[in-house]
């Protein structure tokens, strides 16, 4: 097949070139018009008494008038994209391995909506060669204008981030495009472009992601300090509500942060996964995180390793996670060994466990609050605490013995200590600049999923979870706008070419 080396927008930028003011003379009606507009409107301003009603009545006004004008100017510029005599348009065209031929009578999309209200865009189709075969015609303008579901790009991005926010409901985010935009969209059209919009941004989620950490990492490594910057991983599970009845299933979150040669956390970076069993996506997703930073960070910038920790609660997912992935993880350095991780379970899940042993021991009341208030000091601040604790509630036990019907939580509280003593080495761990609790992810399971998906009366399918979860993260992590124009890069359609040496008389056989 015989195709032209520039793609179709080039040749329409070619063609363009040469009718600029054949659009600057509608755009300059719109421009005097609307003068004569804002003329009357000052006018009529200062014909009254001066007011705050008044003053809100003009300044809104004013913006009606800018966006009725923007909205305008945008609609021109937009139709005058595609010739008004077919000759000048392309005969035939090829996209995605597919021949198409021009349809000579432009069509009209009426739902065109944009961040100025919604415009009618008049657009020439292109039929696929062979009629015989159900291929749907293809419109060349929509495509190089990156239309979402009839949504101009930034207004598709706005949609995006409104459905990603904190407390966004859909009906809350259609009152606010109605508000904000003058747009109209149904629900269905509202979620058709959110997951359109989801699944193109995970495609670069972790691209953008990794270059956050990274620059976080540069941050961190010239921060004054005389400590290692700390690179932290961690993950937690979250009940969230399912559709139809179908109650509450675990999803799960997971974060990596760094922070400075001082122990301060300078930002960090979410990942989240609706319901799944074993939680297996947010575990590939998260590891292929952690080894695409370490591996650009330490190899192909040459730059020292930071110090690696893991901290969360010991729940079996978080410790399965620890056990069989992370211990496991070679280093990117190509030294034949494994990276080396700081395994710390959160102080504050530790410090609960004293709580028990106290009343255990002592009953509820002054005295067990007492006993483990100081317990906490030291298990907190005193190289080998935890070991002091456990010597301290053993002694307790054996010379008071333990409350009437306690002895199954003293147990149990206790082997919780002991059994993890080498991970609550909390003295050393502060004394390095680590974290010892796990606030940030416990805090990123109430913003991500509690303050988006757990609202009053709602219930999720899986599906229509992630599609929220994954926006949510892109926008929270900060990495939005680098992901949203890696997409918008990637829509555009370099694919769409025009055909060369066609004949109408003889149609060409699609590749």
């Amino acid at each position: 097949m015989q195709q032209a080396n520039n793609t179709y927008s080039i040749v329409m930028m070619v063609f363009l070139a040469s009718t600029i003011q054949e659009v600057l003379e509608p755009i300059q009606e719109v421009i005097d018009e609307q003068a004569e507009a804002l003329k009357q409107l000052v006018a009529r301003f200062y014909a009254e008494p001066i007011t705050p009603a008044l003053v809100l009545e003009f300044e809104q006004a004013l913006g009606e008038i800018g966006r009725e004008t923007s909205r305008r100017i945008l609609e021109i510029v937009l139709n005058r994209c595609d010739p008004e005599s077919a000759e000048d348009a392309p005969h035939d065209v090829t996209f995605e391995a597919g021949g198409y031929r021009r349809l000579n009578q432009k069509t009209r999309n009426a739902h065109v909506d944009s961040t100025f209200g919604r415009i009618t865009l008049w657009r020439r189709g292109y039929r696929y060669w062979h009629r015989g075969e159900k291929e749907p015609t293809i419109f060349p303008l929509e495509l190089i204008l990156g239309l979402w579901e009839g949504a101009t790009p930034l207004l598709a991005s706005q949609i995006g981030r409104m459905m990603a926010e904190t407390g966004a409901t859909q009906q809350r985010v259609l009152e606010q495009l109605k508000e904000r935009f003058g747009v109209s969209l149904s629900v269905a059209r509202l979620r058709a472009i959110t997951e359109a919009l989801s699944t193109a941004m995970e495609e670069y989620r972790e691209e953008y992601q990794v270059a956050k950490l990274l620059e976080l990492l540069e941050k961190a490594y010239r921060s004054p300090g005389r400590y290692k910057p700390v690179f932290s991983v961690g993950r937690d599970g979250i009940n969230m509500p399912v559709e139809r009845g179908g109650g509450y299933l675990q999803g799960a979150v997971a974060t990596v942060s760094v922070s400075d040669r001082r122990g301060r956390r300078l930002g960090t970076v979410y990942l989240a996964h609706a319901p799944e069993p074993y939680q297996t996506t947010l575990t590939e997703q998260l590891t292929a995180l952690i080894q695409a930073c370490l591996q650009a960070w330490c190899c192909e910038r040459g730059r020292p390793m930071p110090r690696l920790c893991y901290v969360t609660d010991a729940g079996e997912t978080e410790c399965g996670y620890y056990a069989k992935v992370l211990t496991r993880l070679a280093d990117p350095r190509g030294n034949g060994q494994r990276l080396h991780w700081y395994r710390i379970i959160d102080f504050y899940h530790a410090s609960q466990r004293l709580t028990v042993l106290g009343e255990a021991l002592f009953g509820p009341g002054a005295e067990a609050s007492s006993w483990a208030r100081r317990m906490r000091k030291i298990l907190k601040e005193e190289p080998n605490g935890v070991s002091r604790v456990l010597h301290s509630a053993a002694a307790f036990r054996s010379r008071y013995g333990v409350q009437p019907g306690r002895e199954a939580e003293f147990a149990l509280a206790y082997n919780y200590l002991r059994s993890r003593s080498r991970h609550m080495n909390y003295a050393e761990f502060r004394r390095l600049r680590m974290p010892i609790g796990s606030g940030v992810t416990e805090a990123a399971c109430k913003t991500v999923f509690t303050e988006r998906l757990k609202l009053s009366g709602m219930g999720w399918s899986l599906e229509g979870a992630q599609v929220i979860l994954t926006l949510r993260v892109i926008l929270l992590s900060g990495v939005w706008d680098g992901v949203y124009a890696a997409v918008l890069k990637g829509r555009n359609p370099v694919n769409l070419r025009t055909y060369a040496n066609v004949t109408s008389d003889q149609p060409p056989i699609a590749a």
